[in-house]
């Protein structure tokens, strides 16, 4: 397993991470204290990803734990370098942390309309396009629209059977 779950010790690299060049298009710029808050709640659950050499390489946080709907919202996903395969591979970690360990029924998330590379991603792992939340996010003071994915517990089901 690349990822493990994360402890308060990794809310440095997680700040990295979220405040690269790249993940400040597309993922919000939270707080340290709001990190601290969230990790520290019953609701979510964070993930991280080191290099061998201790840099941090990605980071994941899951919301939702505390409803009861079944429904889980993969509220972020950075990684420090895109296009090197190491977000399918978290993301593959993900789908089964959520629907075998947490047993899941759904799992959604939002995406920008022009993090083509993102929703290329989803839709290849199998991810479902639900809609449009229209202009749902503020990005340098213009206000962008999302794309709504989401994956059913029995869709990941059927990509885990051989054909």
């Amino acid at each position: 397993m690349i990822l493990h779950r994360a402890t308060l010790n990794d809310i440095p690299a997680i700040l990295f991470l979220e405040r690269l060049a790249e993940s400040q298009r597309y993922v919000g710029q939270w707080s340290e204290e709001r990190h601290r808050a969230t990790l520290a709640g019953a609701d979510a659950r964070y993930y991280v990803a080191y290099e061998e050499d201790g840099a941090p390489a990605a980071y994941v946080i899951l919301r939702g734990l505390a409803e009861t709907s079944g429904s889980l919202d993969l509220k972020r996903i950075v990684v420090a370098q895109p296009g090197k395969g190491l977000g399918r591979q978290i993301l593959n970690e993900i789908l089964h942390i959520a629907f075998d360990e947490l047993g899941a029924h759904r799992l959604f998330l939002d995406v920008f309309d022009d993090n083509a590379r993102a929703r290329h991603l989803y839709e290849s792992l199998g991810f479902q396009y639900e809609g449009i939340m229209r202009e749902s996010a503020e990005r340098d003071g213009v206000w962008h629209d999302l794309h709504l994915m989401s994956m059913l517990q029995s869709e990941y089901a059927a990509r885990k059977t051989p054909q």
